[in-house]
């Protein structure tokens, strides 16, 4: 879980701004995303080919 206190004399904003780069660096948006819907086994297993897939192009690209 990602906290961040207030510093004293530090406006909502750049609180807002720094709990927002928390989160980010967290990546629970993209956790959040991935468990929204249901995902049967197959999709996974389609997801995750996909994935290793994208990963040996960009291996053997560079």
């Amino acid at each position: 879980m990602t906290q961040v206190i207030p510093g004293e004399n530090e406006g909502i904003e750049s609180t807002l701004r720094r709990f927002k780069r928390e989160v980010s660096k967290a990546e629970i948006f993209l956790d959040m995303k991935k468990h929204r819907y249901f995902e049967t086994p197959i999709e996974k297993r389609k997801r995750k080919a996909l994935a290793k897939q994208k990963q040996r192009r960009r291996k053997f690209r560079s």
